[in-house]
């Protein structure tokens, strides 16, 4: 497994070694020993699986009271993925990152606790795989608007397939302090 840095501190791609034969492949996707020599050191508790059609935008999500790491990947299709540092005091404060993430790859993007997490797809249909290290709690969810101009996101379509939910989030600058994580000191 190769770390690849991202533009954005803490947060970086995971590049695999693929195994290939005239059977298919093989590769491993998540070794706790390996990942925590490459600087993943979370505990994850659940894996999330959705599937979506082209041009879906989830996000820009994340959970304040039980902030989630996130281990990311496709296994079908291809996805930009968006890590954003919302973290109060973080000298990369409202700064974003994109990794393309595809089935064909088979990379993955880590995003430490404390970033809004979206994606938008990129194929006809994407089923999207990831670990969270903390339990999903629907009370504690927040979101950052897909579209925040501050942010200046570059996603490449301006009218993608968003819940009702993502349409209604607040800009990065209209939320206070409280309702963001705290960079750690």
């Amino acid at each position: 497994m190769e770390r690849i840095e991202t533009s954005l501190p803490g947060v970086f791609e995971l590049r695999p070694t693929i195994v290939r034969d005239k059977r298919g492949f093989f590769l491993e996707t998540y070794h706790q020993a390996k990942f925590a020599e490459l600087g993943i050191n979370d505990c994850f508790v659940q894996d999330n699986h959705s599937v979506s059609g082209l041009g879906t935008l989830r996000g820009l999500h994340y959970q304040l009271r039980h902030p989630q790491a996130k281990l990311c990947r496709v296994v079908e299709g291809e996805v930009l993925d968006i890590a954003v540092d919302i973290r109060v005091g973080s000298p990369h404060f409202g700064k974003w990152t994109s990794v393309r993430l595809s089935a064909t790859q088979q990379n993955q993007i880590y995003i430490p606790a404390g970033f809004a997490h979206g994606f938008l797809t990129l194929t006809d249909t994407v089923q999207f795989l990831y670990k969270c290290s903390d339990f999903y709690d629907p009370r504690d969810e927040r979101g950052i608007l897909w579209s925040d101009t501050d942010l200046n996101i570059f996603w490449g379509i301006s009218e993608p397939i968003v819940s009702e939910r993502d349409a209604r989030s607040s800009r990065l600058a209209e939320v206070t302090a409280e309702f963001l994580p705290k960079y750690p000191r």
